[in-house]
């Protein structure tokens, strides 16, 4: 239903934020203006941000869990494009990478899809197209956004929940009487 979308306002920060987009540049101009929007939506957040590029969409959750053991970024926007083939290469391409970056989502990784799984060229252009509906910088939008709420949820808390007084005996006989 047309007018009915919406969109968060822009995510902010106390603290720097750095991204990695990994792009999947297999259709290079849909690829660079995906790229365009993440730049645009990571610069106006005030967050830094590295590139880097992996031969395919297969392998964005492959990079984006090896940086995550590797290096200190605090979120992921994963850039690419599958169009449509004659042949079923592109369910498999589309499911396992999208897969790929759901199980790390839920790992805690902050993670912005940005895979377009189109029919045709036509479609591609349209989702990647700045002036439009910059998949790009939807997906840089949504890591940001997810980086703030596990900030939020992250955040110390005061006096909130459970907290033992003292310690307890753990049950059984024991001549030291260990505690917990």
């Amino acid at each position: 239903m047309a007018g009915t979308e919406y969109t968060l306002p822009r995510a902010t920060f106390e603290a720097p934020v750095k991204l990695l987009i990994v792009v999947a540049p297999f259709y290079r101009d849909i690829a660079d203006m995906m790229i365009k929007g993440a730049v645009a939506e990571a610069e106006a957040a005030g967050a830094t941000y590295e590139i880097r590029e992996v031969p395919g969409a297969l392998e964005l959750p492959t990079a984006i869990g090896i940086a995550e053991r590797m290096s200190n970024f605090d979120g992921y926007v994963a850039l690419g494009c599958v169009i449509r083939g004659a042949t079923t290469h592109y369910e498999t391409v589309c499911g396992d990478s999208s897969n790929g970056l759901m199980l790390l989502g839920l790992q805690g990784l902050c993670i912005g899809n940005g895979i377009l799984t189109v029919e045709d060229r036509a479609q591609a252009e349209e989702r990647a197209d700045p002036a439009r509906m910059n998949k790009g910088a939807g997906a840089a939008a949504a890591a940001l956004h997810l980086i703030a709420l596990s900030r939020n949820w992250g955040a110390e808390r005061k006096g909130i929940g459970f907290k033992p007084a003292g310690s307890y005996q753990i049950a059984g006989d024991s001549k030291d009487t260990p505690t917990a």
